[in-house]
């Protein structure tokens, strides 16, 4: 799914920083992953299941609310690929459900469903809709 997203966002114009593609061999990943961080305008959190017990999840999400702080403005945009957010007690995730509308591709592998969530997506990031592209 974070491939697709990452490619349809790529389609659209969206310059993107995607750790799997643009980390080189050798780097540091966590000194990579806050320059990248820090370095993007927003921040497209993806919350599944596994990411929810993820240290380095949990991490990325207090560095880039950390940068909202500082900067006044919205960085992280998070959305869900299941419903595991909505229902899981992690304090740093339940926080997040309780603060953020977070984006729904629960239901992404349905292409019309996914291209819905993508439009509306792309509106929040405040990108043209794909419909009014000519």
């Amino acid at each position: 799914m974070a491939r697709r997203l990452h490619a349809d966002l790529q389609d659209w114009g969206v310059r993107c920083w995607f750790a799997s593609e643009d980390m080189k061999i050798g780097d540091k990943i966590r000194s990579r992953i806050d320059e990248a961080i820090h370095l993007q305008d927003k921040l497209l959190l993806l919350l599944s299941e596994h990411a929810l017990v993820s240290t380095w999840v949990e991490d990325e999400v207090e560095a880039a609310l950390e940068k909202e702080q500082r900067q006044q403005r919205d960085v992280l945009f998070p959305i869900r690929l299941d419903e595991q957010v909505m229902q899981t007690s992690q304090a740093w995730a339940a926080k997040l459900r309780r603060t953020r509308h977070i984006g729904d591709f629960t239901r992404w592998m349905d292409p019309q469903v996914y291209q819905r969530a993508f439009e509306r997506l792309l509106h929040d990031l405040k990108l043209e809709s794909p419909q009014n592209q000519t």
